[in-house]
Parts: structure tokens; C-alpha cells; sequence
């Protein structure tokens, strides 16, 4: 058979030759409406290989990106790992000192950014000058914001380098196994750590999400990806509408109910993905205004479990299908999707609704398995629980910058971190997760960093932060503390010394005083107790 590697650029030029008409669509910045081909990115893209090598981009080079989902990020995303440098997408939502870390780990040499990031490019721009040559803003002439940077970097504008360059590139061949894009988890205690994708992991992964019983996106679909492209590469859907020649819908930075009703209504989309938390703004504004989604068909829901309520909803007053995925940073990112077998074909509608709350069966190509404590695989009938492990070529063997295979355990598994069950059907439940983060809107919280921050204040002795039930944000920090000797704790002060520190995202709704905190016979706290304890008390509030 032919040897052939396989390339993120084929990908686009498969999709320009095959599907050069089919549309991408762009809310911008601007507040226009951008709308050109799959022809059009690939020339496009082949133009800004031409700006990265003039901006002194070389093969293994960092490209950081600070962007909404729209036409111009997505050129980077194809011209950034084409040309054979790696395409980094940044979350702007971390705080400024984990976003300053990240850059200056991964060593970033260029940063493209949406004018909304202006101030935080500025204000990032002083920490990060060792490694950044030049910030590109993502805009035309008219719209450039008065910027100061920090010297030796240079600012440039998008629209007038690419209209200084031309499309006379040819993409280049070489080891399918070369990194294309970088994206780092804040899933992970301390520090961010980053997950280094290949071109062959992303090609891999795209084909499986394409897959029908997976996204089921074709050259017919129109899809609209609300998930973030800086969040683990918008769950692959830029390569998998490119792959199939599917119509793509970018809804930049206003993802209100509103602005996505109108959005999805107007542009005829079938098929949209993105976090609980989304979804449920979404249905606030249907049930509130009495619009309906005219041509929506499905919508994929991860990052979190969805509520019950959301599922019935959708289905029962929109005609909509939301169907749950799971997966993570390292699993590039989709690595289940609860799509039905025979089965489950013949469920009754209350059946189905129990079903529906699964998320998912493995992608074809990796595989999963649940341990207990000891690291013996647990049976699949869907009562035992267990550590979920994954591998596959698309799953990280190590975070970057670390030694080779070094996520793994000796048989070559990645411990996921979530604790699951695995039904006779091979339909997984992730029913709790075994690291001490907390997962608000789709976006995970260190509850480490929240307890040390707190433990600093002069009249705290002990805290501990755990992950409470939350009726919108599906988990929010709840922060206990335990008095000094002779103290007193006011709330209050605590909360201030987080001024700075993290987002204000991050920040605990409630700060509860107690007399003292469980542990173990070790003397480690004793989050299980904590959690059986505390677990609904937004809930409780909520339903007063």
C-alpha cells in the first residue's frame, strides 16, 4: 500500500478541492458577518504560512492564539501546523498570571488576538516579552485598538499583513508524528500542563468524531461549534467540517440565548456542540420569548453532565435531540458519545430520558476500562464503579515537557481521574471524579489553589474547598474555613485576598465557618465526608 502522512493541510486541501463551495460563516469582531469557502481557508491559510515565515516563524515554532471562534483564528489553525509549526490556543479566561505561565512555557513566538483581548495582550505583554516577538491583532486597519506593548515586541495588523502577502505557497510533507497543535488542561492540580497534539492524532481523531454514530457531520450539515476554539480545539470540530466538507458557523464572542437563537435560526444550523451552561441560556431565552430553533436537529453537550431537565426540555418542547460526550484535554478531546446501539432501540420514552444521562461508548480506535484501588479491571454491569483509564492514538502519553510515556501506567493506560461505571453495553457514567478540582460551566477550578490562597489569611487555620452542586453552573466552590486559636473569621477579608490572585470566576460563592474539618487517619482532609455533607448546598439555597 502507499505511504502517505497524514497531514493537518490535506485535511483543508481535501476539502477545497472536494467541497470549495461549501460555506464558513464568521460573527466577527466588527460586529459583521463574514461568509466565504472552504476554497477561500485554504488560500487564505496559504497566505498566512507566507505572513508566519516573514514574522520569522520557523517548523516547531509556538503560535499562540487569544481568539473567539471565527474566520481568521481558524486560518491560523490550518496555516500555523501546515507549515510545520504548532498552532496554540490559549484560554483567555485563566487568570493573567497562569495565561503569562503558559505562554512563556510553551514559548510562544507570535500571538494573534482578538481585539476584545487588547487589554489583557497589554497587560501580558511585559511578562512575556522573553519568548513573544509580536502580537498580530485579529482586525482590519479601521478597527486596530490603541495598544502599548512591552519593548521588543512589535504589533501588528492581521488584514494588512495578509493583503502584503501572497498565496504562492505549497504545503510541506513530514512525519505525520510532528506536533501541530498545543493546548494546556487546567484540570490538573498546580499548574496548567500542556497536551501536545500531532498531525496524526488530529487526523485520527476527526475521522472518529465524523463517524455517525459519533457527531455525524457530512457535507450536507451545517455545524456551529459554541465550545470555544481555545477550549481543546473546539472538541475537533474545525478539522471534521473540513474533513467532510460540512458547512461551519462561528458565533465569535456573544453566545447569549439571543444571540445563538438568532444565530442558529438564520444561518439553518443542524447540529451544535457546547457546555451545559450554554444550553441552558439558551432555554431561558425559547421559553421566555416564544422563538423556536427552526432547523436545529441535535445538540452535543460535554464538560459537564447535563440536568435532566435540559434533555427533557429539548426534546419534549423543541423537538431537539441533546446528547451527551465525554472526554478531556488529553483525549484531544472526545472519547465518548451516547449514541444509541439495538439495545437501546426499543426503550420507553422514561427509559431513554435514564439512558440519555450516560455519557457515552467509546470512539472506535481507543478503548477504556474501569480498576479499583488495587488496579484490577472492574466488571461492566453497570453498578461497579471504578478509576476510568483510556488509551488510543489520540490520548496523551505525557503532558509537555515531561519525559515520554510518563502519564501512563506500566501497561500504557491514562488514568482519566474520573471514577466511573461501564454498563453490559459498554455505555459509561462518570460518577465522580477522584482529583479535587471543581468543573464550573464546563471550565475547571483548582480547589488546591482556593485552600492555599485561604490558609494564607492571618485568623484561618485550616480550609478546604470542595465542588457543591450548583442549579446553573452544574459546580460551584464552596470554601469552609476553620478559626485560629483566639480568632475570629471575617468572611469578608478572606474573600479579598483573592483579589488579583485568580478569576473571578474561581472565587467562592459562600465562605462557611466551622469549628473544625474531617481527616484521615494520615491526617489528610477528608473531602469524601465534606462532599456527602455539602454537596447540595447551593441546591438548598436555590429551592428557599
Amino acid at each position: 500500500m502507499q505511504t502517505q502522512d497524514l497531514m493537518i493541510s490535506s485535511i483543508l486541501t481535501h476539502a477545497a478541492r472536494h467541497h470549495g463551495s461549501g460555506e464558513v460563516v464568521s460573527r466577527t469582531e466588527e460586529n459583521t458577518t463574514h461568509r466565504y469557502t472552504w476554497r477561500d481557508v485554504e488560500s487564505h491559510s496559504r497566505r498566512l504560512a507566507r505572513v508566519l515565515q516573514k514574522l520569522g516563524v520557523a517548523a516547531g515554532d509556538r503560535v499562540g492564539t487569544l481568539a473567539w471562534n471565527g474566520y481568521r483564528h481558524l486560518e491560523v489553525y490550518y496555516a500555523a501546523p501546515g507549515m510545520g509549526a504548532i498552532c496554540h490556543t490559549i484560554n483567555p479566561r485563566l487568570h493573567a498570571d497562569d495565561i503569562s505561565y503558559i505562554i512563556n512555557h510553551a514559548q510562544d513566538k507570535v500571538l494573534f488576538v482578538d481585539i476584545s483581548f487588547a487589554a489583557l495582550a497589554s497587560a501580558l505583554a511585559p511578562h512575556v516579552s522573553g519568548s513573544v516577538k509580536t502580537v498580530v491583532m485579529l482586525t482590519d486597519a479601521a478597527h486596530m485598538p490603541p495598544m502599548t506593548l512591552a519593548p521588543g515586541i512589535a504589533l501588528a495588523c492581521y488584514d494588512q499583513l495578509m493583503d502584503e502577502a501572497d498565496d504562492n505557497y505549497a504545503w510541506p510533507s513530514f512525519d505525520e508524528n510532528t506536533a501541530s497543535a498545543l493546548c494546556y488542561t487546567s484540570g490538573t492540580t498546580g499548574r496548567p500542563k500542556g497536551v501536545l497534539y500531532s498531525h496524526r492524532s488530529t487526523w485520527l481523531h476527526a475521522y472518529a468524531t465524523a463517524l455517525p454514530d459519533v457527531l455525524c457531520i457530512k457535507a450536507t450539515s451545517r455545524v456551529l461549534p459554541v465550545v470555544p476554539m481555545f477550549h481543546v480545539n473546539a472538541w475537533g470540530m474545525p478539522y471534521a467540517a473540513a474533513l467532510t466538507g460540512a458547512s461551519l458557523v462561528l458565533p465569535g464572542r456573544h453566545l447569549d440565548g439571543a444571540s445563538m437563537a438568532g444565530l442558529l435560526n438564520s444561518e439553518r444550523v443542524s447540529f451544535t456542540a457546547g457546555v451545559p451552561t450554554v444550553w441552558m441560556g439558551l432555554l431561558q431565552y425559547l421559553r421566555s420569548s416564544g422563538d423556536r430553533l427552526e432547523t436545529v436537529q441535535r445538540i452535543m453537550t460535554g464538560g459537564s453532565a447535563a440536568p435532566p431537565l435540559l434533555i427533557e426540555a429539548f426534546r419534549d418542547e423543541y423537538g431537539v435531540a441533546v446528547e451527551h460526550g465525554w472526554g478531556m484535554t488529553e483525549i484531544s478531546p472526545v472519547g465518548t458519545y451516547n449514541a444509541p446501539k439495538p439495545a437501546q432501540v426499543g426503550l420507553t420514552t422514561d427509559q431513554a430520558a435514564a439512558h440519555m444521562l450516560k455519557q457515552g461508548r467509546i470512539l472506535p480506535g481507543i478503548d477504556m476500562k474501569i480498576v479499583d484501588g488495587d488496579g484490577n479491571e472492574l466488571p461492566w454491569d453497570g453498578t461497579a464503579f471504578g478509576d476510568l483509564k483510556v488509551k488510543g492514538p489520540w490520548i496523551a502519553n505525557a503532558y509537555h515537557g515531561d519525559e515520554p510515556d510518563s502519564a501512563l501506567d506500566e501497561a500504557g493506560w491514562f488514568a482519566t481521574g474520573d471514577v466511573a461505571t461501564i454498563d453490559p453495553d459498554g455505555f459509561i457514567q462518570i460518577t465522580d471524579r477522584s482529583k479535587d478540582v471543581i468543573k464550573s460551566g464546563g471550565e475547571w477550578i483548582s480547589s488546591i489553589t482556593l485552600e492555599n490562597i485561604a490558609v494564607s489569611h492571618p485568623d484561618v487555620a485550616e480550609a478546604a474547598v470542595i465542588a457543591a452542586a450548583h442549579p446553573k453552573w452544574d459546580e460551584r466552590p464552596l470554601l469552609l474555613v476553620v478559626p485560629a486559636p483566639g480568632k475570629t473569621i471575617d468572611p469578608a477579608s478572606v474573600l479579598a485576598l483573592y483579589q488579583d490572585k485568580v478569576a473571578k470566576w474561581w472565587l467562592p460563592d459562600e465562605i462557611l465557618v466551622v469549628a473544625d474539618l474531617p481527616h484521615t487517619a494520615t491526617g489528610k482532609l477528608l473531602k469524601t465526608d465534606l462532599r456527602t455533607r455539602f454537596k447540595d448546598y447551593y441546591v438548598r439555597d436555590a429551592k428557599a
